[in-house]
């Protein structure tokens, strides 16, 4: 069962969640470790949930009372929002330049936060379709992609007209296999949606089918210029979307249990457990 949510105020700290416990790495000059990771903060925050980085770097981690915090690049605690109901927080996708997407999978509902943690709007998934969403991600135009797990079909959602105006069935892609479908990214005008059973479907910015990256067994990816990447086999591998090249980076020494890691342009944010690793690139 999913952790039960704050129940405040929408918008405003989460009484019975204590602010996470935020400490510089050291008062000391940070070293870089053999891999080239320097640990510059660590934020304390127990079973950290989903999480996303903005365009300016900003951190925004899901805790395990489905609270959404926000860091900023450095680490640095900003805002808190909590939800006034219960909800698992299945998603989040902060890469809008203005809006904060929040999938809520048990409700099904998607909820918009700016920048500073206000509620904007919300949407009930059963008034715009019949069948359960798996996983959602907001488009650039703003408008929602939705992947309907119970007819196998890519759906887009248009606020303004309040109307689907993509619909891909995936039918004929999947064959017989089982998906396990878990996250949805748009990027650079395609869509790419993660199976972890089978990889990585890519979509352009209509609905329509690429190809398939042969990446199994990933549970989110990220972005960053040019390059995919994702977390496996104890490192960051990067695929470059356009030369078709790989690379990896080894994790950092020490931390165990590592769940995600995130990019920005100047900060690495690392998962675990215990809470976030903020590095220095």
């Amino acid at each position: 069962m999913p952790p039960a949510a704050s129940v405040v105020p929408a918008g405003k700290p989460a009484a019975s969640a204590p602010a996470p416990v935020v400490n510089a790495a050291a008062q000391t000059a940070p070293v870089a470790d053999a891999n080239g990771w320097t640990l510059t903060r660590t934020i304390a925050l127990a079973q950290p949930g989903p999480a996303s980085v903005d365009r300016r770097g900003n951190l925004y981690v899901a805790d395990n009372q489905n609270n959404v915090r926000q860091f900023g690049p450095d680490g640095q605690a900003l805002n808190t929002y909590s939800p006034p109901q219960p909800g698992n927080t299945a998603q989040i996708e902060a890469w809008n330049t203005a809006k904060v997407l929040v999938f809520y999978d048990d409700r099904q509902q998607i909820l918009l936060l700016d920048r500073f943690m206000a509620p904007l709007t919300q949407f009930r998934l059963p008034d715009m379709l019949d069948g359960l969403v798996r996983t959602a991600t907001l488009a650039p135009d703003d408008r929602l992609w939705l992947l309907d797990e119970s007819n196998l079909a890519l759906r887009q959602y248009d606020p303004a007209g309040q109307r689907m105006v993509v619909s891909t069935q995936m039918d004929l892609l999947i064959g017989r296999s089982k998906p396990d479908f878990r996250f949805m990214r748009q990027y650079q005008n395609n869509l790419y949606l993660v199976d972890r059973s089978s990889g990585i479907y890519v979509f352009d910015n209509l609905g329509n089918y690429r190809k398939k990256l042969p990446f199994p067994g990933l549970s989110s990816i990220g972005f960053r210029n040019d390059e995919l990447y994702y977390l496996a086999d104890n490192a960051v591998h990067f695929f470059h979307l356009y030369n078709l090249t790989d690379r990896t980076l080894p994790l950092p020494a020490g931390p165990a249990d590592v769940r995600q890691v995130l990019l920005g342009e100047q900060f690495a944010y690392v998962l675990t457990s215990a809470g976030v690793l903020v590095y220095k690139l």
